[in-house]
């Protein structure tokens, strides 16, 4: 099915497509004023989960980004496959929007900026992001009209607050002014978001359901606010594992203590073949008898020293 925003100029044909939906009258039973009121709690429960209030302020590693980043790509993979599967079932087909609304491949670029090439092989699906992809598949396969509830949760979530995190996390990380890192946040054609929004609401309003379906695609759609939920939480307590990065380039934060593995130093971490955190060793050195001996004779001829010189 071709996309209904894309034209041969550009411009006026979009504007037209979205002036058609901007006075359109909303009536509580239409499925997008159903799914709003539906997802409201959800929808607060998420916002005020610990990892989004803290990348809300800022406080985001880049570690865990990098995490957050490498379950959007799995999430969103097997979204769009799915919604390619369905792109000609009724049921889904009006909301199909290859061209405006697909994320993997941005998510891919993503990756590959923070990762390097051989990205693919360095990253790997989580316990909560599995949870989420099978259910997602789960639907496209044998209940594609819910795919309807997946598809809203997460595009049209980011088209609105994900346009914040895009800022927060550019500023955040000191990403390059030209994007990248963040492509995922960018919709190169999508021209007006508030605009595209109301088109697609008036697309899933115009779905031919019936009252049951309907319910049940608004439950689908708490279903994947519970999703989205556990990878949050998951991420956070990842996030509470990970050591403090550096500011402005320097070494990361490391106190010496418990598993190096942990430190976001380590080589093994980074694809380094440097042996350790240089903090660690340096803190396990001065730990030595010997070393600690020498170190309380430097003090003490620093003292006298001092001392002489104020007399």
């Amino acid at each position: 099915m071709p996309s209904a925003l894309e034209s041969p100029e550009g411009g006026e044909e979009d504007s037209l497509h979205y002036e058609e939906v901007e006075d359109e009258a909303v009536s509580p039973m239409d499925l997008s004023e159903l799914l709003k009121e539906g997802t409201k709690d959800s929808h607060d429960r998420a916002e005020n989960t610990q990892f989004v209030k803290d990348f809300l302020k800022g406080r985001i590693k880049k570690e865990l980004f990098k995490l957050a980043t490498t379950a959007l790509y799995f999430t969103y993979s097997a979204l769009e496959e799915e919604m390619d599967r369905n792109k000609d079932n009724p049921v889904f087909a009006p909301l199909y929007f290859p061209v405006e609304l697909h994320r993997r491949e941005a998510l891919a670029k993503d990756l590959k900026y923070f990762y390097g090439e051989d990205w693919k092989e360095k990253i790997q699906c989580s316990e909560a992001t599995q949870q989420y992809v099978d259910r997602i598949h789960h639907v496209g396969q044998h209940e594609p009209e819910l795919l309807v509830a997946h598809a809203y949760t997460r595009y049209m979530g980011d088209l609105s607050g994900g346009q914040v995190l895009k800022k927060v996390a550019q500023r955040a990380l000191k990403l390059p002014s030209t994007e990248e890192g963040i492509q995922f946040y960018v919709f190169d054609n999508v021209s007006n978001a508030q605009r595209f929004k109301q088109l697609y609401r008036a697309r899933m309003n115009a779905l031919d359901l019936d009252k049951n379906t309907k319910e049940r695609i608004v439950e689908e759609a708490n279903k994947a606010f519970r999703f989205n939920m556990q990878v949050f939480d998951e991420l956070d307590k990842i996030g509470r594992s990970l050591a403090e990065e550096a500011q402005d380039g320097g070494f990361p934060v490391h106190d010496g203590k418990g598993d190096i593995r942990k430190c976001p130093y380590y080589a093994a971490k980074l694809g380094s073949a440097s042996p350790g955190c240089p903090l660690h060793a340096a803190v396990g050195l001065a730990r030595q008898p010997l070393v600690q001996l020498v170190l309380a004779a430097c003090v003490a001829l620093a003292a006298g020293a001092a001392a002489w010189y104020l007399l």
